[in-house]
Formats: C-alpha cells, sequence, structure tokens
C-alpha cells in the first residue's frame, strides 16, 4: 500500500494511545491524511481513501486498533 500514497500508512506505535494525541501524531507525520477519531462500534462506510486515517477509541478515549490509512 505504501507505494500507493506518500508518506506513513500505518502507526502500531499509537495503539493504547490517547485518541487526540493520536490523531494530531498522524496528522503531522502524513500531511497528506486527516485522521478522524471514531468509537467502538460506530457504523462506518465502507469505502477506502488514502486521503482518511480511522483512529478507533474506547469509551475512555484510548486507541484501540493499529490506525492506517483507508
Amino acid at each position: 500500500m505504501s507505494d500507493q500514497c506518500e508518506g506513513k500508512d500505518s502507526w502500531p506505535e499509537l495503539l493504547g494511545a490517547q485518541g487526540t494525541v493520536a490523531k494530531a501524531t498522524i496528522e503531522s507525520e502524513n500531511a497528506s491524511v486527516k485522521a478522524v477519531i471514531v468509537l467502538e462500534g460506530t457504523s462506518v462506510t465502507d469505502d477506502f481513501r488514502l486521503d482518511r486515517v480511522r483512529v478507533w477509541v474506547n469509551t475512555e478515549g484510548i486507541v484501540t486498533s493499529v490506525p492506517k490509512i483507508g
């Protein structure tokens, strides 16, 4: 996938971090994407976008899965 987009495409080091910190980190490390914080269990579209990173968080705002472009 990294040959399709510019910059970093996943952030495994943010697993367990605060969602707001993860969002800021992702957007600072890859200016081509917008990070969106999403609460676990929320319905989202299935479309794949090179300019979006979903940051899945629990009710405490902690990142629960590795953020990646999509």
